[in-house]
């Protein structure tokens, strides 16, 4: 039986990438995004395996409607992408409550009350999987990118969490730690006011960010090979980072913590109340 999808931020990046691939594969995709316009190509060239929907993931009512709306049509969701978000940049001090506030509401709260509606379907069911799209500063982070990083890790430990909690219903759920791909993110991308202190740290940051954009090495179609190589493999993995950049960053950065944990090992494990 082929897939139901449910992909959000489906007009480009990897989410178009994704609906491509699953297209390919036979399945049927429910793509939205806030400007549903932008999906018309996709419809047109895919009729009836491609259904466009706006979605706005900051909307909880219209999340629960169009949940309703999909299984209404669909009679189930076989996976759900959490793909839509944006890039931030700037120093913690630079980045205000509002800007702080907003990432969250797309990259952790939009994708909490999309799992919260699908979940009870896919119990019923006994099987689906939820794709989380993470990125390599869910794992780690860099000057300027503190308040992205803050919000992809929120959801990382959201996932690792619900991994172990829906795994008993047949329901995979996979994060996807990409490093730099070609894809929007570096030109949908707001920017805190700059403070002329963080010019050699987040300052940096931001001029790396605008001379990459449109530049980055990694394909999504690529990216979107794995994910489903990923999600149709018997033993699918938690965690799945995708690029050279990011593998070899996360593989450092566990190197590094591990580093300190055994340098202090003798201290922190003398922690105990004596007897």
């Amino acid at each position: 039986m082929n897939r139901v999808w449910l992909i959000t931020g489906a007009n480009s990046g990897f989410g178009r990438a994704l609906t491509e691939a699953a297209v390919a594969a036979g399945d049927v995709v429910v793509a939205t995004a806030r400007r549903v316009a932008a999906l018309d190509d996709l419809a047109a060239a895919h009729p009836g395996q491609v259904s466009p929907l706006p979605l706005d993931v900051t909307d909880a009512a219209a999340i629960d409607a169009i949940i309703e709306d999909v299984i209404a049509r669909h009679g189930r969701i076989d996976v759900l992408v959490n793909n839509a978000g944006r890039s931030h940049v700037g120093a913690a001090e630079e980045t205000t409550d509002a800007e702080l506030r907003d990432l969250f509401e797309v990259h952790l709260f939009g994708p909490a009350a999309l799992i919260r509606a699908v979940l009870p379907h896919m119990r019923s069911r006994r099987s689906g999987a939820i794709v989380q799209l993470s990125s390599l500063g869910g794992q780690l982070s860099y000057a300027g990118f503190g308040a992205y990083s803050a919000t992809k890790s929120a959801l990382e430990g959201l996932s690792e969490a619900l991994a172990d909690e829906v795994r008993p219903f047949g329901i995979k759920v996979l994060i996807v730690e990409p490093g730099a791909f070609r894809t929007e993110l570096f030109g949908n991308i707001s920017a805190s006011t700059a403070m002329a202190d963080y010019a050699e740290t987040a300052g940096q940051t931001r001029q790396v960010v605008e001379a990459s954009a449109g530049k980055q090495p990694g394909d999504p179609a690529k990216a979107a090979a794995a994910m489903l190589a990923a999600l149709d493999a018997p033993d699918t993995p938690l965690r799945l980072p995708l690029g050279d950049d990011a593998v070899d960053a996360i593989l450092g950065h566990l190197d590094s913590v591990r580093a300190d944990i055994t340098a202090w090992e003798k201290i922190t494990r003398n922690t105990r109340l004596s007897d």
